[in-house]
């Protein structure tokens, strides 16, 4: 059978990179077709390449997780010449493109010209090359954002919050949120209130963890850590649509990938297992 040769080393070896069980799960359910990539020929030497251009190993599940696409490219090439690009126009050294690629693994598909435009609009918004470097590395998103959506964002910034582009430096994500959704009301309510606080104070946290927030004191206000761009749990979250899905038991039984929980969190669709069956 296909699953013993082919699914059983894989789940197993995205498994020993430590990506939890039922988040290989989940990755397998929402792309099937990483299960093509080859394992020893792929997958394994891009893990190696990856450790080669410093990602940290205990970092590896977040990025495979993040953009498993990784694992299947042709991706040494690829990794040469998105650090040979970031390091020409805004000089991100080898340990600064690591933490880039730890955060935003997408970031090696990203084309040229468009990279380029990105850094523009911030050189043109007026940050240094020193800040855009920084903010880039501190949020990687930016090279991937709708310009549009930015240019909304920081003419906002400017002119209606009239902060310091400092704080855009300490805090970049702020161009990842929406600005109708979320920057205006919640910048209306701290203005309301006559409170000082940080850009990640003020949008770093739910809606409900806000209104929370409203009642801290003032020295609560600057020491809200930033919290990373992806979480793991994400994808082991129980969802909505389980009652669509089989239970493949037997199938994880064969296998003896035990996922550890009592649920059907841990199942995939049969029909997903039954093609390689």
């Amino acid at each position: 059978m296909r699953v013993g040769r082919v699914i059983k080393p894989f789940v197993e070896y995205l498994e020993s990179l430590g990506i939890p069980k039922l988040a290989v799960a989940r990755l397998m359910e929402k792309r099937p077709h990483i299960l093509g990539f080859g394992l020893d020929e792929r997958v394994k030497p891009n893990v190696e390449f990856l450790l080669e251009f410093n990602v940290r190993k205990t970092l590896l599940p977040s990025v495979v997780a993040q953009y498993p696409e990784i694992i299947g490219l042709d991706l040494k090439p690829k990794l040469l010449s998105q650090q040979s690009l970031l390091n020409s126009i805004i000089d991100i050294g080898p340990e600064d493109f690591s933490k880039v690629v730890e955060k935003m693994p997408q970031v090696i598909s990203l084309s040229k010209t468009p990279v380029i435009k990105h850094v523009d609009f911030l050189k043109n918004c007026g940050f240094s090359l020193q800040q855009v470097r920084k903010m880039v590395v501190g949020c990687p998103q930016l090279l991937a954002l709708n310009l549009d959506i930015m240019k909304l964002n920081f003419d906002y910034f400017q002119m209606e919050m009239k902060r310091l582009l400092d704080d855009l430096v300490i805090f970049p994500a702020f161009f990842t949120y929406g600005l109708e959704p979320t920057i205006k009301p919640r910048h209306r309510m701290v203005a309301k209130e006559g409170l000082k606080c940080s850009l990640a104070w003020l949008l770093n946290c739910s809606d409900n963890k806000f209104e929370e927030r409203l009642s801290y004191d003032t020295n609560d206000m600057e020491e809200m850590e930033i919290e990373p761009s992806f979480d793991m749990n994400a994808l082991m979250e129980p969802r909505g649509d389980e009652s669509q899905l089989q239970s493949v038991v037997d199938i994880l039984a064969f296998l003896k990938l035990d996922l550890g929980v009592d649920s059907l969190d841990a199942i995939v669709k049969w029909s997903f297992f039954k093609a390689f069956v």
